[in-house]
Order: C-alpha cells, then sequence, then structure tokens
C-alpha cells in the first residue's frame, strides 16, 4: 500500500473545473435536489412547528432552525457528491482512469474532487441563506461569513464521503453511512435543539462530531451572536478535512493502482 503524503499540486484546479463543465449541464436537478429539502425544512418546520415552539436558546425558531439547516445542507451536499458523484466516477465510468492517463494522479484527482465537494456545499449553503434572509430568519449582515464557512464545512465532509467511495462495492454501501454517521449527526448535533439539552454523556459525544462544530460557527453569525472559540470549531473541521483527505488518497491508490 502506498502511504506517501498527498501532494497539492495547482493540476488539481483541472479536476475542479471539469467537474464544473459537467455540472454546468446538470444545473437545474441538482440544485433542486440540493435546495428542495432544506427549504421545506425551513417552511414545515420553522413556520409551522415554530408558532408552537416560540423561541429556542434566546432565538426565534425561524433563526435557530435556519442556521442549523444551512450547516447540514453543507454537510449533506459534500456527502452525496463526495460518495455517489465519486464512486460513478471512479467505477461505473471509469473516469478515474482516463485520468491517470493523463499527467495528473491520485492527489490530484482527490484534491480536485475534495474542492468541488466543498464549491457544491458553498452553493448550496448560500443558496439556503438566500432564502433564510427573504424568510426574515437572518438578524445580521455577518451573515455573509457564512459563505466562506460553508466551504470549509464542505471539504471536512467530502473526505470520509470519498473514503467510503473507495471501500464500497456499490451503491447500496452508502446507505450505511447516512444510516451511522449521517443521520445521527443531523439529528444530535444542535441543528433542531441545544445540545445542552441531552443527557451529559451524550454532550460529551456531540463534541467531536464535526457538524456540531459546524453549527456552532454558522449560528452565531446568522443570529447576530458572538462568535465563541472559533479558531477551535475551524480546526476541528480542518482536522477532519486533512485526515480524511490522507485516507482518500491511500485507499483510492489502492484500488485504482495495480
Amino acid at each position: 500500500m502506498d502511504l506517501r503524503v498527498p501532494r497539492i499540486r495547482p493540476r488539481a484546479l483541472k479536476v475542479w473545473r471539469r467537474n464544473i463543465l459537467v455540472w454546468r449541464k446538470l444545473i437545474t436537478p441538482s440544485l433542486l435536489i440540493n435546495f428542495g429539502e432544506p427549504f421545506l425544512y425551513l417552511l414545515g418546520l420553522g413556520f409551522g412547528l415554530g408558532v408552537f415552539i416560540g423561541d429556542m436558546a434566546g432565538l426565534p425558531y425561524l433563526t435557530f432552525l435556519a442556521s442549523g439547516i444551512v450547516a447540514s445542507s453543507a454537510m449533506n451536499t459534500a456527502s452525496f457528491e463526495g460518495m455517489y458523484s465519486v464512486y460513478t466516477r471512479m467505477v461505473p465510468q471509469r473516469t478515474y482512469g482516463s485520468m491517470l492517463a493523463t499527467p495528473l494522479d491520485v492527489d490530484d484527482i482527490i484534491a480536485g474532487e475534495m474542492l468541488w465537494c466543498a464549491t457544491k456545499s458553498t452553493i448550496s449553503a448560500a443558496a439556503i441563506l438566500l432564502v433564510a434572509s427573504l424568510l426574515g430568519a437572518v438578524l445580521s449582515y455577518a451573515a455573509v461569513l457564512v459563505v466562506p464557512i460553508a466551504f470549509v464545512i464542505g471539504l471536512c465532509f467530502a473526505g470520509p464521503a470519498i473514503v467510503m467511495s473507495a471501500f464500497s462495492k456499490s451503491y447500496d454501501f452508502f446507505n450505511y453511512y447516512f444510516t451511522l454517521f449521517i443521520t445521527p449527526m443531523f439529528i444530535l448535533c444542535g441543528v433542531f435543539y441545544p445540545i445542552d439539552s441531552l443527557p451529559a454523556a451524550l454532550q460529551s459525544f456531540v463534541q467531536v462530531l464535526p457538524l456540531t462544530h459546524a453549527v456552532a460557527l454558522v449560528r452565531p453569525l446568522v443570529a447576530d451572536q458572538v462568535l465563541v472559540d472559533t479558531g477551535l470549531h475551524l480546526g476541528v473541521l480542518l482536522i477532519y478535512a486533512a485526515v480524511s483527505y490522507y485516507l482518500a488518497v491511500i485507499l483510492v491508490r489502492r484500488r485504482l493502482i495495480v
């Protein structure tokens, strides 16, 4: 197994650009998929359930929910792209095999894919943020800083998703990842309610999950609150991104290079 530390080179941008050119042809259904479900959460829960909840953690429930949905949308977009799209290019379409016949190597391909996953996460989060603004859920102009943070969130979740793609033998394998990793984070990491309402042991557990830190960065910016422990939250997301990038490169090398 090739355990060399991956190189990050400008050539990765060629992979990123290739994905943009392909995505332009599919932009409408892609945006509907990434945008539709979070929009329904905002409408159905933010307004419907929000009438009965009122305020949560000192915020209107629509604002509380919108900030969590923005962060989770970035997570979901990167995860879907890093699994389904990457697996399609790696196995059924054999796009990576063609790329490896050029000066690109696995390091470049995976770096380009992670950049693309993060870019799609940013687009998705920005769209949800715009809708939340139109619905009156955004309380501060500082919310524009959510856009670069969404890029970091995308990087964080792209790597683990690509790792799953490197292991997978079929699309069905991804159900394990969503059931055991993505769904628990979506429910437990502060999207719908404050994590301090959880039992103490569970509060400690969710602190190691990346979505907790993503929400902690996004919510204060949307709700006009002071960011605290910014370095810690960003550090956790970047550590997840760096470690998973390394693992993804090693595993894809093993799968593609005999």
